[in-house]
Parts: C-alpha cells; structure tokens; sequence
C-alpha cells in the first residue's frame, strides 16, 4: 500500500520542488494542497479532511515567511507559523509523522561556530519567535512523531528568492550593493526536498521514524555578497555590478542573524545523506534555468 503524503505549502518553493520529484517515488502518494484547498487555521477542516484520506505523513513546507512585514503583522504570523502548526498536530492521529520546516532565524546569529540543533535559540525578530513557537507547540504534542528541518537561506527556480532578484537587478542596474558581514549558507530548495524524501522512505525501511531537530542547508560558507557575485558569475552577468556594504548600511525592519551556518552532522549521520556544496548547487540550478526548455526563468525573473 502506498504512503499517503499530505503536502502543505505545495505552491511555494519547497513545495514545488516536492511536487517535482514526486513521480520519482511511486511508492508515495502525495496530496499537495495550499491555503486555496486546505486551510491550516481551520481545525474543523482539517479534521475532516483527515478523517477522508488517513494521512501517514504530514510535510509541512506553509509558512508565513515576510519576514520585515512579519514586525508590523504580528497575529496573521503566528497565526501561520504557530497556530497552524497546533491545528495539524492536534487534527491527526497519534501515529501520523510530521516533517515540519523550520529556520534558522530561531537563533540570535551572535556566534560563530556552525548551529547545532542543541544550540540555544533567541529569536530576533518576529518571524523567528514565530517560527520557533511553532516548533516548541509541535515537539510539545507529537515529539514521538516530528521532525523539524531548520534551513537557511532558501532559493529554487520557483517563486521569488534572493537569486532571482540578483539575476533580474543585474540586468537592470549598473550597480548593486548587498551587505557582506552576514554569513550563512544557501540552500537550493531541489535539494532539501530530496532530503525529505529520502528521510520518509528510509524510516519506512527501516521501520524507525527518527523524530527530532534535524539541521539542513547546503556544505561551505559565504556572505550574501559572496552569494550575489557567484549568482552573476554563474549567471554571465557582468563583474563589478556588486558592492559590498555592512548590515549597518542597509537597515531592514526586522533584523537578521548575523551568522547561521548550520551544522548538518546530525542528518547526515541519521540518514547517511550527501550535502552538495552551496557552489554547485547553484551551478546546477542556475543550468536548469538557462536551459532551452527552461527559458521561462528569464520571463519570470524579469517579471518580479
């Protein structure tokens, strides 16, 4: 019998990715649904569409994710991030697994040494405290039955992201400044989804679902300036459009961790997973996109 995958968020960039590799895994059958089909702030929904389709495993990529716009709203952010995450761990059944993702904007960033998962968190902006609930109300009622993926700095050839926007600025402008004294690593969106499926069809095989904080991004390190000229780079844009200038210089309403690389020796010892490097993630992905048959990105990045 196949296993029946509900997928929330099936519209953004994770979600998209899933639904990509979805025909690869026939052993699954997914269910993606976005706020238009299933509401995840309405329990009384959910419940009964839990009650229909006996759901085994919940994959939950919704989230409100604005992350300046979370600071002026608040409720519709906790609403999503938090509330919406009690809804579906109290509308499903106590074997019903959830992979649920997360961000590392649960930590402060004041460090500067790679996260672990048992690392203190302190949120700094709305959008991480909102985040971070989330997390603590799903661990708090199936902590048997969760996993939640904390990621950084995600981009996909769906949706909008920072490569998209740096691909359509270059084109656009002479010249880009983006600040160079916050550090992490990229994540390509294909890749954490492989990862999730990965994670499912292991625990089926071995018949261990290993619940718990899990960390996930691509391997190295840079700075969104390190990260916008290799985007320009890989992208044939010409050098010399991009500046580097501190966080100080460009003031944003919510404010951002300052360092999050994430350790990933947890996952890739639970799941005996390869973590691509960040640079060749983006190389692969950015040659998806200038594909003859993938022409669309041009269009669609102009277009944002």
């Amino acid at each position: 019998m196949r296993k029946k995958i509900l997928l929330t968020g099936a519209n953004g960039q994770l979600g998209n990715e899933l639904q990509k590799l979805a025909p690869s895994y026939p052993q699954l059958q997914f269910f993606p649904t976005d706020i238009d089909t299933l509401n995840l702030c309405n329990k009384t929904e959910l419940v009964s569409f839990f009650n229909t389709n006996k759901i085994d495993c919940i994959v939950n990529c919704a989230a409100y994710t604005a992350v300046d716009k979370a600071e002026d709203e608040i409720e519709t952010c906790y609403r999503i991030n938090r509330d919406a995450v009690q809804n579906l761990a109290e509308s499903v059944q106590k074997q019903t697994q959830i992979i649920h993702i997360s961000t590392d904007y649960v930590f402060d960033g004041t460090g500067n040494t790679p996260l672990k998962e048992t690392d203190k968190t302190n949120p700094q902006s709305v959008y991480g405290k909102s985040k971070l609930a989330g997390e603590q109300i799903l661990m708090k009622i199936k902590p048997e039955s969760s996993i939640i993926i904390r990621t950084a700095w995600l981009y996909s050839s769906f949706g909008n992201n920072f490569v998209k926007t740096m691909i359509r600025l270059g084109k656009e402008r002479d010249s880009l400044h983006v600040v160079n004294d916050q550090t992490g690593t990229p994540t390509y969106a294909a890749d954490l989804a492989k990862v999730i499926l990965a994670m499912i069809v292991r625990s089926e095989e071995n018949g261990i679902f290993p619940a718990g904080i899990y960390h996930y991004s691509n391997a190295g390190v840079c700075s969104w300036y390190d990260f916008a000229l290799k985007i320009h780079e890989l992208a044939g844009i010409a050098a010399g459009k991009v500046h580097p200038v501190p966080t100080s210089g460009y003031p944003t309403k919510a404010r951002r961790p300052m360092f999050s690389v994430l350790d990933k020796t947890k996952i890739r010892e639970t799941f005996g997973i390869v973590v691509p490097e960040w640079e060749q993630s983006l190389r692969q992905c950015i040659g998806l996109w200038c594909a003859p048959d993938q022409a669309h990105f041009a269009i669609s990045a102009a277009g944002e």
